[in-house]
């Protein structure tokens, strides 16, 4: 829910909490969580839109001699951080990327959902999102750094004594509700070690802000009881990796447009024709949606990720579900995202698609309601099922052949990261691995 907070009401706020600091925080294009500090003495000025960074220092943002770049703090997006101290407390306000002339940054992940938002807007629709964020817990070594070890045996849904990241994920869960989120549910996942909370789903870019607050939360907390929170897709070979789950749901006045009580399966037209823009796109989505070497580890058969274009109702192993519920709870589950993704870039890439499946009326294909994995090569191609991309650099080749998720990303974006990720991509394939080692070194 918005809050509508004013800048006298900020102001206040930070008197009467005796707030010190300030994190005017910001995100680049790779779903990294930056910030510029400030004191309560210079709120004012940030209010005011005046405080100023340098971009060419941020990744993908700017060259030198165009390197000024001003934060535009969302009000609304103000919170205290519940586990720094009570005197001299710090908070934070999510802000948006301005050039100095006033115009925001096409660069801005934020801008670029606003953007995707603004278009679904003139169509009469409002974005809703609730992301399920999987995540693991290690231990940490002598030295405070992250390893991949755990002790526990724990399995999906289980209870402590078994689950020892119970007490943290209960920290977890407790200051993100001191945060203002509502939280759904938690529990362990399948893999030792791996751990979900769900929250409530939100307007896309409250959602969206949310993921990346989540993530600095969850970090935090991790540390707080000598635990590493990794969002890292597949840290460990032989279990299954984490994914973000994104439930979505269309809404004009009101009302939710993927639902029809009279439509089949109880869903609209539009329903239909979000899916199949989604699935139009979504190769040349994915190196959005699972942008890491590593994504495409969690992408493989055997371990519960989807890897088949395809949608269902009823069971779990296409791209995109269709939970039961049905009325306002309506909505389309895409299952391949990944939490290293960008959250910002992540939901305007679908929500474009989808709404290019509305406006294009893309219908898709039929619904497979069986379970892909046991189906064979031949049946697959007889039944016109494609797998996404497999590999990070496939993945980038799908996006450079997709003008249209270009067009969503804009130039700027589409340019600098595509160029990123191909260099991630050389670095990787240049590297000798343990598995290698182990295949060869006595072999030939």
């Amino acid at each position: 829910m918005r809050k509508n907070y004013s800048k006298e009401d900020i102001m206040n706020l930070v008197k009467d909490e005796d707030v010190e600091f300030i994190r005017l925080q910001f995100t680049d294009m790779f779903g990294s969580l930056k910030n510029v500090a400030i004191t309560a003495s210079q709120l004012e000025k940030a209010l005011n839109n005046e405080c100023m960074f340098d971009g060419s220092s941020i990744e993908g943002f700017v060259r030198i001699e165009e390197s000024d770049m001003y934060l535009h703090p969302d009000l609304d997006t103000m919170v205290i951080f519940p586990w720094r101290p009570q005197q001299g407390k710090v908070a934070r306000l999510i802000c948006d990327v301005y050039r100095p002339n006033g115009e925001p940054f096409e660069g801005d992940p934020r801008y670029i959902l606003k953007r995707a938002l603004k278009e679904a807007a003139e169509l009469g629709y409002d974005f809703e999102v609730g992301p399920e964020c999987e995540f693991f817990l290690f231990h940490t070594d002598e030295n405070g750094l992250p390893t991949t070890l755990t002790h526990e045996k724990a399995g999906y849904f289980d209870l402590g004594p078994l689950d020892l990241g119970e007490n943290a994920r209960r920290d977890m869960v407790l200051t993100l509700e001191d945060m203002g989120f509502v939280i759904e549910a938690s529990h362990h996942e399948v893999a030792p070690a791996q751990h979900e909370i769900d929250f409530k789903y939100d307007e896309a870019l409250a959602t969206a802000d949310n993921i990346m607050t989540f993530k600095l939360a969850v970090k935090t907390i991790a540390k707080r009881h000598g635990l590493h929170a990794t969002f890292m897709p597949k840290p460990k070979f032989g279990v299954n990796g984490s994914g973000m789950h994104i439930n979505m749901s269309l809404s004009k006045d009101g009302k939710n447009v993927f639902h029809d009580p009279n439509g089949k399966h109880g869903l609209s037209e539009d329903a239909y024709y979000f899916i199949g823009g989604i699935m139009k796109h979504m190769k040349g989505m994915t190196a959005i949606t699972n942008p890491l070497v590593n994504s495409y580890k969690r992408l493989v058969p055997g371990y519960e990720a989807p890897v088949y274009l395809a949608w269902s109702e009823t069971n779990r192993s296409p791209l995109i579900r269709i939970p039961a519920s049905r009325g306002e709870g309506t909505r389309i589950e895409l299952r391949c995202p990944d939490p290293s993704a960008n959250p910002y870039l992540a939901l305007a890439v679908c929500l474009r698609a989808g709404l290019d499946g509305i406006v294009n009326k893309i219908a898709p294909p039929e619904s497979v309601d069986c379970n892909i994995f046991a189906l064979s090569k031949e049946e697959k191609k007889s039944l016109g099922i494609e797998a996404i991309p497999g590999t990070l650099i496939e993945a980038i080749y799908e996006l450079e052949k997709d003008e249209f998720i270009q067009e969503v990303l804009g130039k700027h974006v589409s340019t600098k990261y595509i160029e990123a990720k191909k260099e991630e991509w050389a670095n990787y394939r240049s590297q000798v691995t343990d598995w290698e080692i182990a295949q060869y070194l006595y072999q030939f």
